[in-house]
């Protein structure tokens, strides 16, 4: 009974001076105006931050649960501008309690709702916020003899607020909406740390930042910072220092990923570069950031799954700029061509399709590329080296030298955007290539097998790939030795109709024709290529050939005459053959010229004769068409 009654007393000596501390607390409160309140905590925001503070609405002031200060309607200016650099719909103020008893006001922490924040950025770089780094430098400095009172607060929250950022010079404006953001600088550290969320452009982004020494960082010397920022768009984090003595530094750790670039283009206002590609893709770098000058060096770069390394800079002024040298072990390009399609579906016909060259006015581009392997669709390209130029909307792409088709590439294309559509220049040469997959690749002729060289110098304008192939200009030369026509044996084909002139009968159009030399030079005016000259000699076979190749509708008109030589250099040849080449240039059909047939054939050379004479020419018609189709003179068929 006697513990038990000690106990009882205890407790009631307990909740006597609980009950006095708190009759205490209100006498406190009861005995402090609220004009005091107000002013005592007004004072410690202007000395912390160097802003003007007014109250438009109520001031109340709360004992429990804990001891609490609200101002509705506030606003936080400099008195230079005419919008305030904050307002917010309430103020909330927790009030540190040993102090209040003591009869002081000394606010422990803040809590804005609905804050509207402006920053106005100037041409000096100094803001509407100036002065509250330079008051925030005064306050936090160590043993300062300064009047501004010590900082008692160290926590700032905000709860659906917004910050505006312009920039007037540069025509910038950016809001952050439905902020909920925490500041905190704890009074037995250095550190300075800021969390929260907040909308940015349409999308929801984690944000948090740190900074090792607050002091050093308002005052504009050296401190470590680390940032970190994640939404849909991108993730970023950088881990590096700030300085901002004599300008805004920043080195570091950059590292930056997402989903797809072309998004984040689309989601940051740029037009993003036409075709299709810019997917997923990751950045890390050391960078250093200097007077709106972005340098990254050790540059590791992912891509739609390429891999590349090196180094960039990035320049905002007086336009977006960027300059770099990448380097990588394999490069596949096949993305970024998949939405240009040269040819329709059926594969006879150009695609109409439009071409899409917005996005090259956007920003400057200057880069070198080198990569041991290259792939193109179905193209594999060696060892190569690539310059790419963009500027005032105008890209050149300079292939240096690159390892194609067997042999190398070498050459520039210049792509800019202009009322047609397109205008495309290229002045390419490959040497010493596979004449068939070269062909092939480009013109979708495989028609020639060997090596060769082949020069062209094109260009055209145009909204879509029928229309460039309508407007292409341009000269192109090809030559080959120890090759190859497939398709067809021209010599054994001679060798039959020297024989047996008429026995053209059957399918002719396989084997193929070696040759030893072959020469070709091209012509082209508004999509038609005139074949100045062609020549083609090996063996016991000699063609030469002319004509036009009409490039919009990929037809061939070509005329030309096949010779069978005589194995001595100084004979006669044994035979020659005139021919046309006509139809699609993937599937030509070769004539041979009946005339030349059939006035070399003894049997039926007096037809050629009955034919020129009116009268007897519809009786013959018949004959001759025989003759074409069945290729052999029966006795039936006789005149």
């Amino acid at each position: 009974m006697p513990s038990a009654t000690g106990l009882m007393r205890l407790g009631l000596v307990i909740a006597a001076v609980f009950a006095a501390g708190i009759a205490a607390l209100v006498a406190a409160t009861a005995l402090i105006p609220a004009d005091t309140v107000r002013q005592a905590v007004f004072a410690e925001i202007r000395a912390v931050t160097g802003l003007e503070p007014s109250v438009r609405g109520e001031v109340a002031v709360s004992v429990f649960p804990s001891a609490t200060v609200s101002f509705s309607d506030v606003v936080l200016g400099d008195g230079r501008s005419q919008k305030p650099a904050l307002a917010a719909d309430r103020l909330t103020t927790k009030l540190q309690l040993l102090p209040l008893l003591l009869g002081r006001i000394e606010p422990a922490d803040m809590a804005l709702t609905r804050p509207r924040l402006l920053i106005a950025l100037e041409p000096d770089g100094r803001s509407n916020w100036s002065g509250l780094m330079a008051t925030l430098a005064r306050t936090l400095k160590p043993g300062s003899q300064q009047p501004e009172r010590v900082l008692s607060f160290s926590e700032i929250r905000m709860t659906d607020g917004a910050i505006t950022v312009t920039d007037a010079a540069r025509g910038i404006s950016e809001e952050l909406s439905g902020m909920q953001v925490s500041f905190a600088w704890p009074a037995i550290a250095r550190s300075f740390g800021a969390t929260g969320r907040f909308n940015w452009r349409g999308e929801t982004f984690d944000a948090s930042a740190n900074a090792a020494d607050l002091l050093a960082a308002v005052s504009g010397d050296r401190s470590g910072l680390k940032l970190r920022l994640a939404g849909a768009p991108l993730k970023l984090a950088f881990d590096g220092s700030i300085s901002q003595r004599p300008s805004l530094k920043l080195e570091g750790t950059l590292a930056a990923d997402g989903k797809s670039l072309r998004e984040v283009l689309r989601w940051a206002s740029q037009q993003p570069l036409p075709g299709a590609g810019l997917g997923p893709f990751a950045l890390k770098a050391q960078t250093t950031l200097t007077g709106g000058n972005i340098v990254l060096s050790g540059v590791n770069i992912e891509l739609d799954g390429n891999v590349a390394e090196g180094v960039m800079a990035l320049a905002t002024e007086p336009r977006v700029a960027v300059k770099g040298t990448l380097a990588a072990d394999g490069l596949d390009l096949t993305p970024y061509l998949a939405a240009i399609n040269v040819l329709r579906s059926d594969e006879r016909d150009w695609s109409r399709g439009p071409i899409a060259v917005g996005g090259l006015s956007n920003f400057d581009l200057d880069m070198r590329l080198s990569a041991a392997r290259v792939t193109v669709a179905t193209a594999r390209l060696g060892r190569t080296g690539v310059a790419a130029n963009l500027r005032d909307g105008r890209l050149t792409v300079a292939i240096g030298e690159a390892q194609a088709y067997g042999g190398v590439l070498k050459g520039a294309l210049v792509l800019a955007n202009s009322g047609a559509g397109a205008d495309i220049k290229a002045q390419i040469q490959f040497a010493e290539v596979e004449l068939e997959s070269c062909l092939g690749e480009l013109f979708g002729i495989r028609r020639l097998e060997g090596k060769g060289h082949l020069t062209l110098a094109l260009e055209a304008s145009g909204d879509s790939v029928m229309a460039l192939t309508r407007t292409l200009a341009g000269t192109g030369t090809l030559t080959a030795r120890q090759g190859a026509i497939t398709g067809f044996n021209v010599e054994q084909l001679l060798k039959r109709l020297e024989q047996r002139p008429l026995s053209i009968a059957g399918d002719f159009r396989r084997g193929r024709t070696p040759f030893e030399k072959l020469d070709a030079t091209v012509k082209i005016a508004e999509g038609t290529a005139i074949i100045e000259e062609m020549r083609v000699e090996g063996g016991a076979v000699r063609l030469a050939l002319g004509g036009s190749a009409f490039i919009p509708t990929r037809d061939l008109d070509l005329k030309g005459t096949a010779t069978l030589v005589s194995a001595s250099a100084d004979a006669a040849p044994l035979f020659e053959l005139p021919f046309v080449v006509q139809g699609q240039w993937d599937d030509p059909i070769i004539l041979p010229d009946a005339q030349s047939l059939i006035r070399r054939s003894g049997a039926a050379a007096p037809l050629l004769d009955a034919v020129r004479d009116r009268k007897t020419r519809d009786s013959v018609r018949s004959v001759i068409d025989r003759l074409s189709r069945d290729g052999i003179v029966t006795p039936a068929s006789r005149p």
